[in-house]
């Protein structure tokens, strides 16, 4: 069992940054995928970040220039910095796992194994 814990949601106005941390307890692998996926009201979640313990990265074209992910395996922590924020980067942010997963760009929503609870960003313009 692992437990995702996401810190550093908030609010800012647009054009602000935040930056998003996940800490992994628990029996966390040293093969894996993992990312931030994001969800509103109106939007199914989505794939933001996702970055694998090779260090491949993967980035929605929506977020590609502005936010950067990296990981610490050392502290089982996961990080999501977030620049240039726009009104429609609102959501919440999840952090998830694949550890079925070596390669970034094929990790999807389905594949992940676990999820934390979230945490809201919130962009004003």
């Amino acid at each position: 069992e692992v437990q995702l814990v996401e810190s550093g949601g908030g609010s800012v106005e647009a054009g602000g940054s935040l930056r998003l941390s996940c800490v992994a307890s628990g029996d966390v692998h040293s093969t894996f995928c993992m990312g931030w996926f994001r969800e509103t009201r109106w939007r199914q979640r989505e794939k933001v970040a996702i970055i694998d313990s090779d260090g491949n990265t993967f980035y929605a074209d929506f977020v590609k220039g502005r936010f950067t992910i990296s990981q610490d395996s050392a502290k089982n922590t996961l990080a999501l910095e977030m620049n240039s924020l726009k009104p429609e980067d609102t959501a919440t942010y999840y952090c998830a796992a694949d550890f079925g997963c070596r390669y970034a760009p094929y990790a999807d929503r389905n594949g992940m194994d676990y999820w934390g609870a979230g945490t809201q960003v919130t962009i004003s313009s």
